[in-house]
């Protein structure tokens, strides 16, 4: 008996866990096989293969039962993911449903999620724009939140590393806060958001530049991209059903399977983690317990290193519930700030207006992208009564509309005929939010979720600092419209809007140079438990404005070179 329990064992033990399979967990798959490790990838959500599991990709809108319209008793029986804006018939399949994962919601909070092999990176905006020094800068140069243990120049070349094989289209527009990275070709800007780069840069001297956003979609593939199996980005803007060419990046489309393909990676969907297990006397962590999504047994797996990227809240929770003798609190929670911190981006406001200028001209196709105004408030110095700034995207394209009067024939002809009118120019605000410890997630010490893991209590909100930013940007982006000759500038803000729908959260398990004051290292290493690794957004220590996967993606591969490099001088 004792022979099968032994043998049972070794197969359940490997060189390396990564717990997760969205972005971040797809980069520590394909960094750890392609150094040789043999890696479980742990996915809680099912299965999800690329090209085969994309039923809704090549469906034509009539096809829909409800025209992609979600009818009104599941949006009733979902109130916070029918909030998203991509939570429609194409690619609801690709969503958690309320009632299935509960949470506790101390404070509103829409906590949108996506279960399944890939996770978020099958729904993703795609928007990839480096970080730069000021970014790493901020918290120890206003004093709030801790200090970065890394600078700008040290995950450079991870940046450019993970450029090169996701394939990032975007130009090279030289700007000290928006780094240059290895880029693809560009998309094309619109001429109004062309002109109106060039106004910007008539009334404000270069300071306030309009460029156009940098993304993961393949404009023209490089050699390694075909190798991937990938393709030249469509265009048809059909992303969040999953893209059968490969066209942006995904884990189902990229890091996956080129994991899977070096024959050293086991994967195993409907695996929910439990918690870290912890050895007292190795002083290391050795395994993850697992519950089967089916079945609800418990089983134990077991490595020499473990990558936790179960997205932020998540890596949270199961830190928070990897109790031990020596971590009452949690992994590696000595100093008792694991799931404070929380931070986001708000997204929750907008500006409007039209443009009377170039009648003659179109834009024609769809663009899977659109222009972004990098961050231009307090840069340089503290120019503002909050701290931060916030980045904001923009776009314009002509308003279209058919004729609807008359009747039979001639309606007909009517609304075949698309007619143009001005162009409808709009941006959002992408505002960065500030971490504070009140802004935090914990776990419920009654309720529990259908696996029998306690419920995830989140409490956070807006404060004072985001609700000024949102003045200033009312204010700011009000007067760069009047100055370019925009009309009918209407400003919108939804003040009851929740935290948690721009899909950015972050914070947690913050990394720091001092261990009483963060949780990892300058190596995404727990300080207290060096053989545990989080590289998703739990680990950032503040938020900056850019789009945050890009930065996920290069603290993993960075991660992941130092793991091995740690382990095979047997410092793990």
């Amino acid at each position: 008996m004792s022979y099968f329990s032994i043998d049972s064992i070794k197969d359940r033990t490997f060189d390396a866990i990564v717990v997760g399979s969205g972005i971040s967990g797809g980069w520590a798959a394909k960094e750890l096989t392609g150094k040789g490790l043999r890696t479980l990838v742990l996915e809680r959500g099912r299965n999800v293969q690329h090209v085969t599991d994309y039923p809704t990709t090549m469906m034509r809108p009539w096809e829909f039962p409800h025209l992609n319209q979600m009818p009104k008793e599941v949006k009733d029986a979902n109130p916070i993911v029918s909030k998203c804006y991509a939570f429609n018939e194409d690619a609801a399949h690709f969503f958690v449903k309320d009632a299935e994962h509960p949470y506790v919601q101390e404070k509103p909070f829409d906590w949108i999620r996506g279960y399944q092999v890939g996770g978020k990176s099958l729904l993703w905006a795609r928007q990839t724009q480096r970080w730069s020094q000021f970014d790493f800068e901020g918290p120890a140069r206003d004093g709030f939140a801790v200090e970065w243990p890394i600078n700008y120049n040290e995950i450079a070349p991870w940046y450019s590393y993970v450029e090169k094989f996701a394939g990032i289209s975007g130009n090279k527009d030289g700007l000290p806060q928006l780094p240059d990275g290895e880029f693809l070709p560009p998309h094309e800007q619109s001429c109004v958001e062309k002109y109106f780069g060039e106004q910007m840069a008539k009334h404000y001297g270069g300071s306030r530049p309009i460029i156009i956003g940098r993304c993961a979609h393949l404009t023209k593939p490089n050699p390694i991209h075909f190798q991937q199996g990938r393709a030249q980005c469509q265009n048809r803007a059909l992303c969040q059903r999953g893209c059968p060419y490969g066209g942006y990046f995904s884990s189902n489309a990229t890091t996956i399977p080129w994991a899977m393909k070096s024959g050293k990676m086991t994967l195993k969907p409907d695996s929910v983690v439990h918690s870290i297990i912890y050895d007292e006397k190795l002083a290391k962590a050795t395994g993850v317990r697992v519950i089967d999504a089916k079945t609800k047994e418990m089983t134990e797996y077991f490595a020499k290193i473990i990558f936790v990227n179960a997205a932020a809240l998540n890596t949270n929770l199961i830190l928070l519930n990897s109790t031990s003798h020596r971590f009452p609190k949690g992994l590696g929670n000595d100093n008792g700030l694991m799931g404070k911190y929380i931070a986001f981006h708000n997204y929750r406001t907008s500006i409007s207006g039209e443009y009377e200028g170039f009648l003659d001209t179109t834009s024609e196709g769809i663009r899977p992208n659109s222009s972004y105004i990098p961050r231009f408030r307090n840069l340089l110095k503290q120019e503002t009564d909050f701290l931060r700034g916030y980045a904001a995207g923009f776009n314009a394209s002509r308003i279209t509309f058919n004729d609807r009067s008359g009747m039979g024939e001639e309606l007909k002809t009517s609304l075949a005929e698309k007619k143009y009118g001005n162009w409808r120019v709009g941006s959002h605000m992408m505002g960065e939010t500030i971490p504070k410890e009140t802004n935090f997630v914990a776990l419920d010490s009654n309720l529990k979720d259908p696996w029998g893991i306690p419920q995830l209590r989140v409490s956070v909100s807006y404060d004072d600092n985001d609700e000024k930013m949102v003045k200033d940007y009312h204010e700011q982006l009000t007067e760069m419209f009047t100055k370019a000759g925009f009309k009918n500038i209407q400003t919108h803000d939804v003040p009851n809007k929740a935290p948690g729908l721009d899909i950015h959260e972050m914070g947690g398990v913050r990394m720091g140079k001092d261990p009483k004051t963060s949780l990892l290292n300058n190596w995404n290493q727990l300080h207290a438990c060096k053989n545990v690794f989080v590289t998703d957004g739990a680990c950032m220590t503040s938020t900056a404005t850019q789009n945050p996967s890009l930065t996920y993606m290069a603290l993993t591969a960075r991660a992941a070179d130092y793991a091995v490099k740690q382990m095979k001088a047997k410092n793990l």
